[in-house]
């Protein structure tokens, strides 16, 4: 199968069972000039099934691009939820505000603009409630961070889920020079050795090509 197959499979999902409603969102990205690496649909609406069945009612969001993925992770919070998404682009953020506004839940989502490794121990500082679930989807390079920030955020039995692992396959090679599929092995490393969590990746084909996501459990020490 080729890549055009796996896109005419998310097609065929996204009109018989995840629904469009948010092509607006994608719309307003491009026009924006926004590169296009949002989730794909399905993978929003399983973001979606996750907060959902978790319950999750705080979610901390690392990487807005146009809060096509905080509109989701927004919807299943609930009116009594909250989503932090944190975007480093302020023309990003200001995209995103206006998408989330037009989809209704832009009262229920805050964006902090600004490097996340800046702004994540600000937000440690003010002490928050955990978080039921973190998606971590920005600068590659820093996902290792992310996740142990992520820790000190969230609580036994929260999620943390880490996009775009899999790397097309680059993660089965030692010795790649490319710096994502260098990344991506020390976060899966990294959730190898910790502790705290369990985890697990999974490999995924789609529009949107081969690649994967890391799912981890934040697990009780007691």
């Amino acid at each position: 199968m080729t890549t055009s197959d796996w896109a005419e499979v998310d097609r065929y999902l996204v009109d018989t069972l995840v629904g469009d409603g948010d092509s607006a969102t994608l719309s307003a990205n491009a026009a924006a000039g926004l590169p296009a690496i949002d989730v794909s649909p399905p993978q929003g609406k399983f973001l979606y099934l996750i907060a959902k069945s978790s319950r999750a009612r705080r979610v901390l969001e690392i990487g807005t691009l146009g809060g096509y993925s905080t509109t989701w992770l927004a919807r299943a919070v609930g009116k009594e939820g909250q989503v932090l998404t944190l975007e480093y682009e302020p023309k990003h953020a200001e995209v995103a505000r206006e998408n989330l506004d037009r989809a209704g839940v832009g009262d229920r989502v805050e964006i902090r603009v600004g490097a996340a490794l800046d702004s994540l121990p600000v937000l440690a500082g003010e002490n928050p409630e955990p978080f039921d679930l973190v998606f971590i989807d920005a600068d590659k390079v820093n996902n290792a961070n992310y996740v142990q920030w992520a820790l000190q955020l969230t609580r036994p039995g929260s999620v943390v889920i880490v996009d775009n692992v899999v790397r097309n396959g680059g993660i089965a090679h030692a010795d790649s020079s490319d710096a994502a599929v260098r990344a991506s092995r020390e976060v899966i490393e990294l959730l190898a050795a910790e502790p705290r969590l369990d985890a697990t990746v999974l490999q995924t084909v789609g529009g949107k090509g081969w690649d994967g996501f890391a799912y981890a459990v934040v697990v009780d020490q007691d």
